[in-house]
Formats: C-alpha cells, sequence, structure tokens
C-alpha cells in the first residue's frame, strides 16, 4: 500500500464521500467510502434480521481479535476512549468465564466476525444484563444477550469518570422497556456508554453540529501508519468506529487502498482531458 495510505491520513468527516442516503447514485463518478448508514440508526442486529438466528449454544470461536482495529478519540487535545494493542491482545472470553468476572454495572462487549459489536449493562449478580437490541431496551440474561458471541468487559474503554454502579445499574433499569421512536441512542454502545457515565453526547441529538469538528479517531494501520478522521459529534465518531469494528482491520484498510487508487485513477482521468 506505500505512500498510498499517507495521502489520507488526516480528513474531516465532511470531506469523506459517501454514498445518497436515499439510495440514488450520484451522477459523476467521484469514488466513495461506504458510510451512507451514518444517516439512519445503526440497530446491532438490524443488518442480519433477515439471516437465519444464531444458535446460543454456537460459541463464535473464529473470532480474531488481532484483525481489530487500534484507534484513539480526541475531543479537542483530551483523548476519551482508546482501543490499545494490550487491549487487543487480551482477547475475549466465552459466556462461561465472563460470567464469572462481570459486576452489577459493568459494561460487556459481545464480539463475533463480520457482526456490530454489541453492548450491555451488568445489573445484577445473576448474570442479567440491559441492553438495547433491536429498537427495544430488553432485560436479558448474559447467556441470551450474548447470542453465541464471545465477550469482555469493557468499563475502561471510555476515559469519562464513571458513574458508582448503583447509579449505572438505575440507568439501565429505568429505560426497560422502551421502545421505536421513545429510543434516544443509535446503537447498544451508546446507550451502555451513557448508563455508566451518564454523557449527553451519547444520546442523539446530544451534541449540536455547528460546523467545528472537535473530534479526532486516529486508527493505527501499523506500526508507523495511522489515519485520522475528524467529526463534529462523538454519536458520528462512534457509528464509524463500529462500521470498522465490524469490517475488520484487514478489509478496512483493503477499502482504504481501493478508494485512494479509485482517486488517483479519477484524477489521471481528469488530468488528461
Amino acid at each position: 500500500m506505500g505512500n498510498q495510505v499517507e495521502k489520507l491520513t488526516h480528513l474531516t468527516y465532511d470531506e469523506l464521500p459517501t454514498a445518497d442516503p436515499n439510495g440514488f447514485e450520484p451522477e459523476d463518478d467521484t469514488p466513495r467510502i461506504g458510510v451512507s448508514y451514518i444517516f439512519s440508526a445503526d440497530d446491532d442486529e438490524q443488518e442480519n434480521i433477515d439471516e437465519k438466528e444464531r444458535d446460543p449454544n454456537e460459541d463464535d470461536t473464529n473470532y480474531d481479535c488481532l484483525n481489530e482495529l487500534q484507534c484513539a478519540v480526541y475531543y479537542r487535545d483530551e483523548c476519551v476512549y482508546e482501543k490499545s494493542s494490550l487491549f487487543v491482545e487480551t482477547g475475549s472470553l466465552s459466556v462461561e468465564n465472563l460470567l464469572n468476572k462481570c459486576k452489577p454495572g459493568d459494561l460487556v462487549e459481545f464480539v463475533a466476525l463480520g457482526q456490530y459489536p454489541h453492548w450491555a449493562v451488568c445489573v445484577d449478580h445473576h448474570s442479567q444484563v440491559v441492553h438495547l437490541y433491536r429498537n427495544e431496551i430488553k432485560r436479558d440474561f448474559l447467556y441470551e444477550a450474548s447470542q453465541g458471541k464471545r465477550g469482555r468487559i469493557v468499563n475502561d474503554l471510555y476515559k469519562f469518570r464513571a458513574l458508582c454502579p448503583d447509579v449505572v445499574v438505575h440507568n439501565a433499569m429505568e429505560q426497560v422497556g422502551m421502545k421505536d421512536r421513545d429510543i434516544c441512542w443509535k446503537n447498544s454502545e451508546c446507550f451502555a456508554a451513557w448508563c455508566k457515565f451518564g454523557k449527553r453526547e451519547f444520546k442523539t441529538g446530544g451534541e449540536i453540529r455547528i460546523g467545528k469538528q472537535p473530534y479526532k479517531m486516529k486508527l493505527q494501520l501499523s506500526e508507523k501508519k495511522s489515519h485520522v478522521l475528524e467529526f463534529q459529534c462523538l454519536e458520528d465518531l462512534i457509528m464509524e468506529k463500529r462500521r470498522n469494528d465490524q469490517m475488520g482491520r484487514d478489509a478496512f484498510i483493503q477499502e482504504l487502498e481501493n478508494h485512494l487508487n479509485c482517486t488517483d485513477d479519477t484524477q489521471n482521468d481528469y488530468n488528461s482531458n
């Protein structure tokens, strides 16, 4: 990939070409990165609704944590989220092993190959969690919420000051039963993080988009190369981060390389005219 990646190491979110949210193709041949989902809710499991339901007894042992993108998120100059190499290398656990580690107020992330991560809030010592699933805030057992995926505790990814466990549990339990348009979180991660930290930035419309882009997401492509995107609000950044998690590191780098090659071809065609 060489210098190709270096050409796109610092873009604002507005500079990322996207598909039309209504599904119409633009008239020109401008290359696009596929982030059109940003205009609609990122319901974790919605894109798999037509697929066969996962067997809860099937543990996804094929998930490769080492194919995850390491990244850091900054609000202005303050780091507010970091997925480091150390975190990635710790891997994930089977639900059986996760049960012995979870405490009320913990945030749990379930991961599987080619799927969006799914977040939940542990609410008691009997392995029950509250989570946003298919446009409903539900209370389930950890085993049910995992849908056969592996999991891990993710209390420390976000660097905000956490609320005390009783308040985290209260925040989650107060929302149980909420459905559809009453829900003000784009995905399970935003909901779980809001329960943990209580920050309005995780809610839909929690931040006003006023042109400036105070958030930066630095994606580590290799030991020496990184890719930076800028965002107007944390909600948009989380949705792009989750898309990258769903793709995996190798696929993301390939998409980036394809986009850069396409950009070069378009520029060469233009210059030749």
